[in-house]
């Protein structure tokens, strides 16, 4: 789904540019719906996904022609872990949107949750027949090209999403955790520290600095490393976190795993 792998991003499409809306409710409706989705939002963001959904759903059973309101839901299934249920949605906003790209993304990011990687690259290169300058589909589509092992085809879709997306901070994290993968590791390592420069407060690549720099046994700068991590994102913590939904690649585990023991 379009979101930032630490946050669900619920983003509204607004009714009123939907064709033919306009002219079939009233202008009273359409500000109960944007007061609906807010809540919607809202609820999202703070955790509360059961009532966020009952939101959501609220606005489909008002408005059922209306893609967005499925995609969303759908994104609320997903982070609630009802991944099925996520799908249907997702099929069903494909179904009344067919030639808008969000609702092929977010059911490729919910296949690649259940290992379905050769669907979720179709999802992808589908929306890359849409629209070829799409970063996040070739993000996406590396993911689950690394869900499949091959680490090569991955890397040039990150590197191609940092091409078309000079600062899409997760596409060059993990352009640095594949080439990691790959035996590249002072490439890596310089990748990974220029991402932490750029972006001091950046979880995910303090964590991976906080393995590679253990390993090379510079305990200071990994502490220094991990104390930033655990301040911004606690789930780094948590191997199965990092491994089954993060996915970071096997070796960057291993030397993660390997830090957490022996501190």
């Amino acid at each position: 789904m379009r979101w930032i792998l630490s946050i669900i991003c619920v983003l509204l499409v607004m009714i009123t540019s939907l064709p033919g809306y306009a002219q079939t409710i009233t202008e009273k409706q359409l500000q109960e719906a944007e007061i609906i989705a807010e809540k919607a939002i809202f609820a999202g963001r703070n955790g509360d996904f059961s009532q966020a959904e009952t939101y959501w759903t609220q606005l489909i059973e008002e408005f059922p022609s209306n893609p967005a309101v499925w995609s969303n839901r759908g994104n609320i299934r997903v982070v609630a872990g009802n991944i099925e249920g996520a799908i249907a949605d997702y099929n069903q906003a494909i179904f009344l949107a067919p030639n808008t790209t969000d609702p092929y993304l977010n059911r490729g990011a919910a296949l690649e949750a259940q290992g379905k990687f050769e669907e979720a690259k179709s999802d992808y290169n589908h929306i890359l027949e849409l629209d070829p300058t799409d970063a996040m589909a070739y993000n996406n589509r590396g993911n689950a090209q690394a869900g499949q092992g091959n680490w090569e085809a991955a890397l040039k879709d990150y590197e191609k999403a940092v091409e078309l997306q000079p600062d899409f901070a997760f596409a060059r994290a993990n352009v640095a955790l594949a080439l990691y993968e790959m035996g590249q590791k002072t490439e890596a390592i310089a990748e990974m520290k220029k991402i932490v420069r750029k972006y001091p407060m950046f979880a995910d690549m303090r964590a991976a600095l906080t393995a590679v720099l253990w390993e090379q046994g510079k305990q200071g700068e990994a502490e220094s490393n991990w104390v930033a991590t655990v301040g911004v994102d606690s789930r780094y913590q948590d191997l199965n976190w990092v491994k089954n939904i993060r996915r970071w690649p096997p070796q960057m585990v291993v030397a993660l795993e390997n830090f957490l023991s022996l501190k």
